[in-house]
C-alpha cells in the first residue's frame, strides 16, 4: 500500500511542488551590509493585488500581459520558437507512460487534437508496437464542450477487481481545488446518483462498492488553516455526504488529513493518515470496529505498508530496541509484528556522505533500491528468504543516465518499468522482469540537434565550505571567454531532487541556439538525503542561497559565463529562490526568470496553501520573522538599488502559491522604474498552464526574454 500511503503525504507534499524549482536565503553574505528590514506592521501599498479575480486586478494583470507580449511575443522569431516547443508537446512521437488495471494498460494524453487530454487505454501485446491502437474511455475536450466547462484532468482512482467504477477528479482551470465524480468505463457514463464530491481541496479513497473514505471541505470548520481536509469520513452509497460517518478529525493546524484502504489482496487494511507538515506524518491502522491504532513510529519517520513489510525511512539517527539507526536510512519490519510490540528492523539501505536513496520499489516479491551517488542513479535488488535479505546487481540497468522504476502489478509480478533519460539523450521505457535483460519498449525521438553537446558534473565550494555538485550541458567547442549565455536553473527546498532529464522545449529553445543550460544542486533539497535538505531550513534558508550564488561564481570564475550573460530561472520555492538571488545577488546575473513565486514572506502563511510550509520557512507571525525577513524578497527590495531585467510568470488560477506574491512584486518594481515584464496565465494552476498551447507560450516567453537580454 505505499501508493496509498503515500497518497496522503503527497497531496500535502503537492502543497508546493511544480514544473518549475527554487529554494530560499537568510543572512547578507561576507562582505554585505544588512538590508533595511521594515516594521511587520508596515502598510503594505499593493495588498489590494491579493484579490485574484478582482476586475480592477484583473485589468491591472491584462495590461501587463498586454506589454510583455508586445515585448517579446510580436517577433517571427517568437512564433517559430513557440510553434516549435509546441509541436514537441504535441507529438505523437512522445513515449505514452501506462499505468496497469486488471488487463488493460492506461494512458492519459494531450496533443494538438486533443489539448486537454484522453483518457485511454491498451493491451500490452498492443503497447509493444511501435504504434498501439488505443481505446478512448474519457475524452476531456468533448466533455468540456457538452458541458460548456474548462476541465482539467486531474486523475482516476478505479476499484478493484473489475476496475469498471472510477472515481475521476477533474479541476476548474488547473486549480488545486477538485471535483470527484463517479464513472462507469464498461458504460463510457457518469453514474446516475453515483458518488460526487463538490470542488475543493481534498479527495477519495474506494473501500468497496458501496463505501468511501472522503476527505474534503465539509462546510465551515472542517479545513485546516493550510487550506486543506481536516476531517476524512467514511460515505455509504445512496446517503448524502452530510451523512458520512467521522473517522478522523485532526486539528486546525494540522496539514492535511485524509483516509486510504489497502486492497492488496490478502492484507486488506485500513489506514488514516494525518500530515502535521511536510515531513510530519501520523499514521493510524483503522480496525473493523473503526478503533485507530496509531502506529509507534516517530511523526519524522517515513512509513509505508507492502503486503506484510512495513518500511520506515528516519529523516534523523533513531534508536529504537537498543540499536541507533541512520538518518537517511531504509529499514522494513513484519508490519504486524511491529504491531504487536516487536522492534525487529533490517537495515536495506544506509547511506554515506555521497549517496541518498532516491527511491524504493516493491514488487511481488522483490523491493528494487534506487539510490543516488552524487546525483547519478544506481539500482540494486534486494529480496527476503528464510535466512535474510538477499542483494543483487539489478540486471542491465545502465551505468549512466538518470534512471527510474516503477512497479508494473506489485500485487501480481516482479516486473517493473525502467526509464533512462539525461539532457542530451531522450528518455527510453523499457519492460523489465527482475533478474532478467530488460526490452526495451519505447524511445522518445530526438527532438533536438545534441551532437556537439557535452554534459559535465563539477561542484562549487559554497561560503561554508560544502561542496554543492552541479551539472552543465554545452557546445563542445565552447570558448572559455566569458561570453557564452548561460541559463542557470534551480530549487533547492521539500528535498526534492533535480536529475539530469531529457527536454526538447530546453534543447530546442536554449541548447540548440548555443546557449549553456546549468542545474544547480543546492541545499535544501533531496540530493543527500533529509541531512542535505535539513541543512537549509528555516533559519538556515541562506545557506541553499549561498550554493546558488557559489554555483553562479564558480561558472564565472571558470570563464564559462559572465554577470552580463548569466541568466537563472526558477519557480514556486524555486520562485523564491530566485526572489532571493535578484534581492541579494544582483551583481551576478544578467536576467531573472520568476515563475509561479513566494515573494512576501511576511503575507505568505495567510495566503492559500501557505500555512503548510511553515516547518520550511518558519511562522512570520512569531519571532521567526526576524530570519524570514532576511530571505522575503519583497521586503529586501530597495528602489535604490540596481536590478537585472526580470520577467515575471504566474497563473490566476493557482490556488496553492498566490499570484498575488508575483503580482506585488511586480507592482512595487514598476513603481521603481526598474526594467520588469509580467505575465499571468489565466488558467493553468501552480503549473503555470492547462494545456500544451499555453505550456507553449509560456515557455518561448521565458527562453525569448533570457534570450534577447543575454546577448547584448
Amino acid at each position: 500500500m505505499s501508493k496509498l500511503l503515500h497518497a496522503a503525504q503527497l497531496a500535502g507534499a503537492a502543497a508546493l511542488l511544480t514544473v518549475c524549482a527554487g529554494q530560499a536565503v537568510a543572512a547578507p553574505t561576507q562582505n554585505k551590509e544588512p538590508a533595511a528590514m521594515p516594521a511587520a506592521t508596515d502598510a503594505d501599498a499593493y495588498q489590494w493585488l491579493e484579490d485574484v479575480g478582482g476586475d480592477r486586478q484583473l485589468a491591472w494583470v491584462r495590461e501587463r500581459n498586454a506589454k510583455s507580449e508586445a515585448a517579446l511575443a510580436a517577433t517571427p522569431e517568437f512564433k517559430q520558437l513557440e510553434a516549435e516547443i509546441l509541436s514537441i508537446l504535441d507529438s505523437d512521437a512522445k513515449i505514452p507512460g501506462v499505468y496497469k488495471q486488471g488487463e488493460w494498460y492506461y494512458n492519459f494524453w494531450q496533443d494538438k487534437a486533443n489539448p486537454r487530454g484522453l483518457w485511454r487505454r491498451t493491451t500490452l501485446a498492443e503497447y509493444r508496437k511501435a504504434s498501439p491502437k488505443w481505446e478512448t474511455v474519457l475524452d476531456v475536450d468533448a466533455l468540456n464542450k457538452a458541458e460548456n466547462e474548462n476541465w482539467v484532468w486531474h486523475g482516476a482512482q478505479c476499484l478493484r477487481p473489475a476496475y469498471t467504477r472510477c472515481l475521476i477528479a477533474l479541476s476548474r482551470g488547473g486549480a488545486d481545488a477538485d471535483v470527484t465524480r463517479e464513472f462507469d468505463i464498461d458504460t463510457r457514463s457518469w453514474v446516475k446518483d453515483g458518488y460526487f464530491r463538490p470542488e475543493a481541496k481534498g479527495g477519495v479513497s474506494w473501500i468497496d462498492q458501496d463505501n468511501i473514505f472522503v476527505f474534503t471541505d465539509f462546510g465551515e470548520g472542517t479545513l485546516t488553516t493550510s487550506g486543506y481536509p481536516r476531517i476524512a469520513k467514511l460515505w455509504k452509497r445512496g446517503t448524502p455526504m452530510s451523512a458520512a460517518e467521522v473517522v478522523y478529525e485532526g486539528k486546525p493546524t494540522d496539514m492535511y488529513i485524509s483516509a486510504m484502504h489497502d486492497d492488496t489482496p490478502g492484507y486488506e487494511r485500513d489506514f488514516v493518515s494525518n500530515t502535521i507538515a511536510f515531513y510530519n506524518n501520523e499514521l493510524f491502522l483503522r480496525g473493523k470496529d473503526g478503533k485507530l491504532t496509531k502506529l509507534d513510529v516517530p511523526n519524522s519517520v517515513e512509513k509505508g505498508v507492502h503486503r506484510q513489510w512495513l518500511s520506515l525511512e528516519p529523516r534523523e539517527d533513531w534508536t529504537v530496541g537498543g540499536k541507533t539507526y541512520k538518518g537517511g536510512s531504509y529499514l522494513v519490519a513484519n508490519f504486524d509484528d511491529w504491531m504487536a510490540g516487536k522492534r525487529e528492523l533490517t537495515v536495506l539501505f544506509e547511506p554515506s556522505d555521497h549517496t541518498s536513496l532516491a527511491g524504493a520499489t516493491w514488487t511481488k516479491s522483490h523491493v528494487v533500491l534506487n539510490v543516488l551517488e552524487d546525483v547519478k542513479n544506481k539500482l540494486s535488488v534486494l529480496a527476503p528468504g528464510k535466512d535474510g535479505w538477499t542483494r543483487s546487481a539489478f540486471v542491465g540497468a545502465p551505468a549512466i543516465g538518470t534512471i527510474g522504476v516503477g512497479a508494473v502489478d506489485s500485487d501480481e509480478s516482479d516486473a517493473v518499468w525502467m526509464t533512462v533519460t539525461g539532457y542530451t539523450t531522450p528518455t527510453t521505457l523499457s519492460l523489465a522482469e527482475i533478474g532478467q535483460q530488460p526490452q526495451v519498449l519505447k524511445t522518445m525521438p530526438t527532438f533536438f540537434d545534441a551532437s556537439n553537446d557535452v554534459v559535465e558534473q563539477h561542484f562549487a565550494t559554497s561560503k561554508d565550505g560544502t561542496k554543492v555538485p552541479y551539472f552543465i550541458v554545452h557546445r563542445k567547442d565552447m570558448q572559455l571567454d566569458g561570453k557564452n549565455p548561460t541559463l542557470l536553473y534551480g530549487y533547492g527546498g521539500f528535498e526534492i531532487s533535480l536529475t539530469p532529464g531529457y527536454s526538447g522545449a530546453i534543447g530546442k529553445g536554449w541548447l540548440e541556439k548555443g546557449g549553456v543550460y546549468v542545474v544547480a544542486n543546492i541545499r535544501g533539497g533531496g540530493e543527500y538525503g533529509p541531512r542535505w535538505h535539513r541543512a537549509a531550513l528555516k533559519e538556515n534558508r541562506h545557506k541553499a542561497y549561498e550554493d546558488f550564488a557559489a554555483v553562479a561564481e564558480d561558472l564565472i570564475a571558470r570563464k564559462i559565463t559572465s554577470p552580463k550573460h548569466l541568466g537563472i530561472q526558477g519557480g514556486s520555492n524555486g520562485g523564491l529562490l530566485m526572489g532571493n538571488m535578484l534581492t541579494q545577488y544582483p551583481e551576478l546575473f544578467g536576467a531573472v526568470v520568476v515563475q509561479v513565486p513566494l515573494l512576501d514572506m511576511k503575507r505568505y502563511s495567510h495566503l492559500l496553501a501557505g500555512a503548510s510550509w511553515m516547518a520550511e520557512y518558519g511562522d512570520p507571525d512569531t519571532a521567526d520573522w526576524t530570519f524570514i525577513q532576511t530571505f522575503s524578497p519583497y521586503h529586501l527590495f530597495d528602489p535604490a538599488k540596481t536590478y537585472p531585467p526580470t520577467l515575471f510568470t504566474t497563473s490566476t488560477r493557482d490556488d496553492r502559491v498566490h499570484p498575488g506574491h508575483a503580482r506585488k512584486m511586480m507592482a512595487k518594481m514598476e513603481a521603481a522604474n526598474k526594467d520588469v515584464l509580467y505575465y499571468e496565465n489565466i488558467e493553468g494552476g501552480h503549473g503555470g498552464a492547462a494545456n500544451n498551447a499555453q505550456r507553449a507560450h509560456m515557455t518561448a516567453l521565458a527562453y525569448t526574454f533570457l534570450w534577447n537580454e543575454l546577448n547584448k
